[in-house]
């Protein structure tokens, strides 16, 4: 009897699983039988490994052949244990030493030339093999850069089945010349690459062709960009079509700071799993965008899929941004799944076959019409709708999901001015990344030695008791809770926006400013701090603002305004604002002069009117 042993990974979600690959030959009628729950593809392996062994020039035994794969327990997929299997027949046939394979942790693809492809989850198998202890790893030759970032691990790159058996065997490696194809995508690439889902990793030099300053007008807006890209807070962008959300979506994560190698290793991880690995990229240090249809399943956002669940748009936007782009035409209950991820930083699947755990901690952006005709305002001009119809469409939203979207912004549509007339003191992308690494940077440094690294992270118990704020600065926040225009939930998230408003700003901790702003881009509500260009560096244009002269140089205390006050703790409490979702809703009252007359008491006779007969 003949028997040898060797490795492969299987992946569970972005987990992998180290598995030993056996092969036993024993006296009998020839026979190739493969157990250890493998899938469609993996039983397919015997007819791939066969042809490859025999087309690479060696013997295949003629006996009863057994490959088991252990832990049985564990679903194994794909096709990239059949370099193992290879390895390990060859080794227990003796035409390889079981000794020089024993140690070894193989992944590929075989064809049935014998040339090795490359197979997708090549890092985070890596990664899980530097974990059990292994310190040598062959993989396909196109892979071998993803594999070589995990440091520790040796890393051999192989073309075929031949090249590998002289590198085991000490034989002269044969030529294995890689394909010229011009104009043509490689073939043997074609299983690690898949349609994109909406995934864009967006390229160094396409971003930089989406600049900030490209949007006209809406401050408020930038302002509102900003800090979430500070903070990592979650937006929601309302306005009529045109006025620039998707502009402003699609330029926010340039403004996020190149991920750490940590960082780096998970998106990485994930976007190979999911076959969304760029060619000739094989570490991903950008925050990742995703921009999924309004038609797209729960599968396709949350992760799942027939078997072992996958990747969804929530894993894929790890550490990056996932735009809702008309955000009120997905389907309630795929939106509704989203409050889970965007409170834990992960999404739980499970399914019969077995359950996993994915990561989801991204920046949400959601971009909604406040209409379905999109025309909807305070004064109502031109819009076509019902108030029964703004308000479905709008409930559309719910209230728990948007009680998660720390700043939620008005983007009001572009005047004739901003549009046509050339705004030199906008600022660039890069002049804004700049502010929002620094400020990244201050959050870091008081967040050092607690498991968070960004504001939107740290939960309300700890920003409550271990950061002080300043005196009476929870003043105007807490007659909100009161009066019920905000949750409990609602008051850690607006903590969370005035911190990352202090570390902008180069304060220590949030005032009162702070706070009241943080309300502001919560709930649309004016305490005395009107969100303005007057939050800007650079001011907006005299010709739209000619009163500017007034104001001062540094803009912490023009966010102050006038309005504020004398600044004092105590301030007189104020009738909330009725939002205009709520009057659209609201029955019109009858004018004074279509109302009906006072009915005439029991004792008061009705007059009779003129020329009326008895």
């Amino acid at each position: 009897m003949a028997f040898a042993r060797t490795c492969s990974v299987a992946l569970v979600g972005v987990d992998g699983v180290i598995v030993e690959v056996q092969a036993d030959l024993e006296p009998g009628v020839a026979a190739f039988t493969l157990v250890g729950l493998p899938d469609k593809a993996l039983s397919e392996a015997r007819d791939r490994v066969r042809a490859a062994v025999v087309n690479s020039g060696e013997a295949w035994p003629q006996r009863k052949l057994t490959v088991g794969l252990s832990p049985a327990s564990v679903p194994k997929s794909g096709s990239g244990f059949d370099l193992a299997v290879a390895c390990a027949v060859l080794a227990a046939a003796e035409r390889l030493d079981p000794s020089a394979i024993a140690d070894l942790l193989l992944i590929g693809e075989l064809g049935l030339d014998g040339r090795v492809r490359p197979v997708r989850g090549i890092l985070p198998s890596v990664l899980a093999a530097a974990d059990a202890g292994y310190e040598r790893v062959v993989v396909a030759d196109q892979t071998a850069a993803e594999a070589e970032l995990v440091p520790g691990v040796s890393v051999i790159g192989v073309r075929s089945l031949r090249q590998l058996i002289a590198v085991l065997t000490g034989a002269p490696e044969p030529e294995e010349p890689p394909d010229r194809l011009v104009g043509r995508p490689d073939p043997l690439m074609a299983g690690l690459m898949l349609p994109s889902a909406g995934v864009r990793g967006l390229p160094d030099e396409a971003a930089a062709r989406m600049d900030l300053a490209d949007v006209a007008g809406q401050y408020e807006a930038r302002r509102a960009l900003e800090i979430a890209a500070a903070g990592g807070h979650h937006l929601y962008l309302k306005g009529p079509p045109g006025a620039g959300k998707t502009m402003l979506a699609e330029r926010l994560p340039a403004l996020l700071p190149r991920l750490t190698q940590k960082e780096a290793l998970e998106v990485t991880a994930v976007h190979s799993v999911a076959g969304l690995l760029p060619a000739g990229r094989p570490l991903i240090d950008r925050a990742p965008y995703c921009s999924p249809h309004h038609s797209t399943t729960m599968p396709a956002i949350v992760g799942g899929g027939s078997g072992l669940p996958r990747p969804g748009a929530v894993s894929l936007a790890h550490r990056g941004v996932l735009f809702l782009d008309e955000a009120p035409e997905f389907p309630v209950r795929v939106l509704d799944a989203l409050r889970q991820p965007l409170e834990a930083g992960e999404v739980v699947i499970a399914r019969s076959a077995g359950s996993l755990r994915l990561p989801a901690r991204f920046l949400l952006c959601l971009a909604a019409n406040p209409c379905p005709c999109g025309r909807h305002s305070r004064r109502g001009e031109g819009c076509e709708c019902t108030p029964a119809m703004v308000s479905r469409y709008q409930g559309r939203l719910s209230g728990p999901l948007l009680d998660r979207v720390d700043l939620q912004v008005q983007v009001a549509p572009v005047t004739r001015a901003e549009l046509m007339q050339r705004d030199t003191s906008a600022e660039t992308t890069e002049v804004v990344a700049a502010r929002v690494l620094a400020a990244r940077e201050r959050a870091a440094a008081r967040l050092a030695g607690t498991p968070w690294r960004t504001n939107a992270e740290v939960p309300g118990h700890e920003l409550r008791t271990r950061w002080q704020l300043a005196p009476g600065a929870l003043n105007d926040a807490a007659r909100q809770l009161e009066r019920g225009l905000l949750t409990a939930r609602g008051l850690d998230r607006v903590l969370r926006v005035a911190w990352t408003v202090a570390d902008l700003a180069g304060r220590d901790c949030p005032e009162q400013r702070d706070i009241r702003t943080a309300l502001v881009l919560r709930t649309g509500v004016e305490q005395g701090l009107p969100l303005t260009e007057q939050f800007f560096r650079s001011p907006r244009p005299a010709v739209d603002r000619p009163d500017r002269a007034d104001r001062s140089d540094d803009p912490a205390e023009d966010l102050a305004g006038d309005r504020s006050g004398d600044g004092s703790d105590e301030q007189p409490e104020e009738r909330p604002q009725e939002s205009p979702d709520a009057r659209a809703g609201r029955r019109p009252t009858r004018p004074r002069s279509a109302r009906r007359p006072p009915e005439p008491t029991p004792t008061e006779k009705p007059e009779k009117p003129e020329g009326s007969g008895t």
